[in-house]
């Protein structure tokens, strides 16, 4: 007969948080429940790196706290018991074990919170939610601090939590420590020749196990990896080192450098610290901490506009998104603002094509399952909004293909801030540019097949022509945006031949993607 426990708790694959009260001290009578579903690994084809490295962390942190004096149920994916959904898994266990009391804490994608909060009216035993004590908001914080606003603007939200949690501050509590609270000015400098980039901290371990697994269960997933040689840091210990190294290694340029692109190297001086946040094996408190007691001890090295800048993706940009998750789920997943219907490009999956911005973002995406914002915003995105792409499917791609990619930070930045389909609720206004843009933050343009000089012609940069494309035939959206009316100021002093010749090549370009 099986042991008996009064209370289940369900801990996800993004809920590795051992800091969590629920582990404060023993309790015989609760069972911690894991699981490697199919459910979850199935959604969307996810990157065989990303669900590499959630079993992986999954397990470590089971293993933690049964090393705690936990009692912890853990299924793999092969095991006979798993039903692969959360539903059926919960339900089973109730009968199995005579559970009086179910717990879990409170996930973070509308899918698994709807999902839970149905299961808990069917169950018949007492039910409890739990925050997930990781994030520096509540989930309505957002929204309540825009109430009545049309635009979220991220800079009021942003200042607004330097001042709550005392972060680069002056003694006063208001004033932010210099009197400037934002340098982004500062940080959009391209990288130079000359400049030394350091090597990333690479953990390894062999994952074959868990590859032959994937393959024998029969989930789909997509890009590269060595099954002898994984670097992600899965346990909490290694994301320690990793924020030791960002902190000692690149913080002094994160900021001057946090938009460049080069062929040189995937990492530049970003962190990589995001899989690790998101699955909440570091909290974003104790990454910003780190970071600035490093930066107060070494000032001489760390200048304030590079310490300022990852500030402000964490405490600023990261709430921010998931607080719009949840002020405007579920229907922010149906938003298509411009109504764009063009599938993605083939080679988004393979990354075959001769467009060297995107061969090099896309490979590396394939490869490291990583990419940094600008090659997400300007590159990627910035490609697919040109070319019409339907949201739907830059959704599934970038939910599967990178490593910290869970929908309450996905979708937000898909939808909103890359491919403006909420109509303005991220953003002000859409994130495109021509070639131009790609010629000053990187060394792509150099190495490319095509010419980010030219509009039209066999050789000139497919980026050109789409781009006069995009403000072409949504003019009656965009034409009266103020933040982009030199825009259009500048297309219609074109003579009508020069704008036909533009958009035929446009045409062209858009019937034969695959080509390019």
């Amino acid at each position: 007969m099986s042991k008996s426990y009064r209370t289940l708790r369900l801990i996800l694959g993004d809920q590795l948080n051992q800091k969590h009260s629920w582990y404060a001290k023993q309790d015989p009578h609760a069972l911690y429940f894991m699981a490697e579903m199919k459910n979850e690994t199935g959604y969307v084809r996810h990157h065989i790196q990303k669900v590499t490295g959630f079993f992986l962390a999954m397990r470590h942190f089971a293993e933690h706290l049964r090393n705690e004096g936990h009692e912890v149920l853990y299924y793999t994916l092969d095991d006979e018991r798993n039903r692969h959904s959360v539903t059926a898994n919960i339900k089973a266990l109730i009968e199995t074990y005579g559970i009086k009391r179910f717990e879990y804490q409170l996930p973070d994608e509308y899918r698994l919170d709807h999902e839970l909060k149905s299961l808990c009216g069917q169950l018949g035993i007492e039910t409890k939610a739990v925050d997930t004590e990781h994030f520096l908001t509540a989930r309505d914080d957002v929204e309540t601090f825009f109430a009545g606003k049309k635009t979220y603007l991220l800079e009021t939200f942003y200042r607004s939590m330097r001042k709550r949690y005392n972060i680069l501050m002056e003694e006063d509590g208001k004033t932010p420590l210099t009197g400037q609270w934002n340098y982004d000015q500062d940080n959009r400098k391209k990288l130079p020749k000359k400049q030394d980039i350091p090597k990333p901290m690479h953990f390894r371990r062999d994952v074959t196990e868990i590859v032959n697994l994937l393959e024998s269960e029969e989930v789909e997933t997509i890009g590269r990896i060595d099954p002898e040689y994984y670097y992600w840091p899965v346990t909490r210990a290694e994301s320690l080192e990793l924020l030791e190294h960002f902190t000692k290694i690149r913080l002094h340029h994160f900021g001057t450098y946090q938009d460049a692109m080069t062929d040189r190297g995937y990492l530049l001086f970003h962190s990589k610290l995001s899989f690790a946040m998101n699955t909440k094996m570091l909290s974003p408190l104790e990454v910003v901490e780190a970071c600035v007691a490093y930066w107060q001890a070494n000032q001489d090295q760390v200048d304030i506009s590079q310490i300022e800048g990852f500030v402000r993706q964490i405490i600023g940009w990261r709430e921010f998104m998931r607080g719009i998750y949840w002020a405007k789920m579920p229907g922010y997943a149906k938003l298509n603002f411009f109504e764009h219907q063009a599938p993605l490009p083939d080679w988004y999956w393979t990354g075959e094509t001769k467009m060297k911005c995107l061969h090099t973002a896309v490979n590396q995406s394939l490869d490291h399952a990583y990419a940094h914002h600008i090659q997400r915003l300007m590159v990627t995105g910035n490609f697919a909004l040109l070319l019409g792409v339907h949201p739907d499917e830059l959704d599934q791609w970038y939910l599967g293909i990178y490593m910290d990619a869970i929908e309450w930070v996905e979708i937000t930045n898909t939808r909103g801030m890359s491919q403006f389909a909420d109509g303005g609720i991220v953003g002000t206004k859409p994130y495109v540019s021509s070639a131009n843009y790609m010629h000053k933050m990187s060394d792509h343009c150099s190495n490319c097949s095509y010419d980010h000089k030219k509009k039209v012609g066999k050789d000139a940069c497919p980026f050109n022509s789409l781009y006069w494309d995009f403000y072409d035939r949504h003019a009656d959206k965009l034409g009266n945006n103020p933040r982009i009316g030199m825009m259009y100021r500048i297309w219609n002093k074109m003579d009508s031949e020069q704008q036909a010749e533009i958009l035929k090549q446009a045409d062209y370009v858009k019937a034969n993607i695959n080509d390019f």
